[in-house]
């Protein structure tokens, strides 16, 4: 089944203003129940909160010269999301613990330098970048779409990820802060022209980032084009609710709201089995510690989970629990709600230590972990997976929703 809906004159149109008109106010239905163990005070203020523009600052330059800007949402809680627009880049994310202490909970970088950097790039974490034009691998960059085949560039031999050479998460996004019913708002806009890493169509994205009153990091995704084109959109921001006090993020506890996962070869390329979970390392239905099981999860080195689990056998009509996370030391908790079929949860493998981030902190392999909302990779080879075929006159559109709180 296809991944957007089909709507009519009148609902294309309504929404293909909502993708240009950038400075519009961003309303929202939260999907999620209150916070849990949320600190008392200062609701009084969320309403003052949300009419405050976000805070604007400079970045710095691309190599090309282009201006980067950071945007920095805040709640009443005292809740802070920083977003780039070098990749539409989530650098910082401040929660509280169960003190109350406020800690960055998100890996990145001080700098766009961080960023932009030969070693960084080499590596390729992608910490906190948008996702595109299509997220997670496609095999041997190849698909035919339409009686049409397609080549991709090969970034990840011997397959393409996220996006190609060039995705979504290297180029400067167009920003307009607002703020909404439900807090601050940063709406990222970017044109993705016809043959682009060789996909095909001009294709027209939008993703707004909210940071809610009742503390949650919200993105809505939406995306038209003028020809049929593969799309697959997601956020790739890295975890670690005790991040700075942990030699890495395998003592959170997990629980994935899934029965089966998609089966890889040494690659990571699906082998097309969607596969029970229960019986294996896989099992994530109660909670379990990250390193609890990792090293009895089946594949190539370096080893350890970075694999797609089966939410739904299409996209759902309205977002729900896809996954909690809690660390036991801070208490901190962190629940993700979505309507995409899938969920990648990567445990952080190909870290390898070389990168100093925030503070000057090494980012060693498992220090931190995704959880990346998404269709299952390799679709566009897989005609029994979820369709990922946006087509002219069709708008797609998704949520995502990271809700923080604590735990004792």
């Amino acid at each position: 089944m296809p991944i957007s809906f089909r709507a009519g004159l009148a609902g294309v149109l309504t929404n293909l203003a909502l993708l240009t008109a950038c400075n519009s106010p961003t309303s929202s239905t939260n999907v999620a129940e209150g916070t849990n163990g949320r600190p008392a005070g200062a609701a009084d203020s969320s309403a003052s909160a949300s009419r405050a523009l976000p805070l604007t600052t400079d970045f710095g330059k691309t190599a090309d010269g282009q201006a980067v800007q950071l945007f920095t949402l805040t709640n009443a809680h005292g809740l802070k999301a920083t977003i780039s627009t070098y990749g539409g880049t989530l650098t910082s994310l401040l929660t509280p613990d169960r003190k109350g202490q406020l800690g960055d909970v998100v890996l990145g970088f001080d700098n766009l330098a961080g960023y932009t950097s030969d070693l960084y790039l080499q590596e390729g974490p992608y910490f906190g970048a948008l996702i595109g034009r299509y997220g997670n691998r496609i095999a041997k960059g190849k698909f035919t779409l339409d009686g049409q085949a397609y080549t991709l560039a090969l970034n990840n031999a011997p397959n393409t990820l996220h996006g190609g050479k060039r995705g979504f998460d290297k180029v400067v996004w167009t920003a307009q802060p607002g703020t909404s019913a439900t807090g601050q708002t940063l709406a990222l806009s970017y044109t993705s022209r016809d043959g682009e890493e060789g996909y095909p169509g001009t294709l027209a994205v939008k993703v707004v980032y909210t940071l809610t009153e009742d503390d949650a990091l919200r993105l809505d995704y939406t995306a038209t084009t003028d020809k049929a084109t593969p799309l697959n959109l997601t956020s790739h921001s890295y975890f670690n609710l005790n991040h700075g006090q942990a030699k890495n993020a395998l003592g959170h506890v997990l629980t994935l709201n899934a029965n089966r996962f998609t089966v890889v070869d040494a690659t990571l390329i699906p082998t097309g089995e969607l596969r029970a979970v229960p019986g294996t390392p896989m099992d994530f239905r109660e909670p379990h510690a990250i390193g609890e099981r990792i090293a009895q999860v089946p594949g190539a080195a370096p080893g350890g989970y970075d694999h797609n689990w089966v939410l739904a056998d299409q996209m759902r009509t309205a977002p729900a629990l896809a996954a909690t996370v809690f660390e036991p030391v801070t208490g901190r908790t962190m629940s993700v709600y979505t309507d995409q079929p899938g969920i990648q949860f990567y445990s952080g493998n190909f870290l390898k230590g070389n990168l100093k981030g925030k503070g000057g902190v090494a980012y060693p392999q498992h220090y931190g972990f995704c959880l990346e909302t998404q269709h299952f990779p390799d679709s566009p080879n897989r005609p029994a997976f979820p369709g990922t075929v946006l087509r002219p006159n069709e708008v797609f559109h998704s949520v995502t929703e990271y809700r923080f709180g604590v735990r004792p």
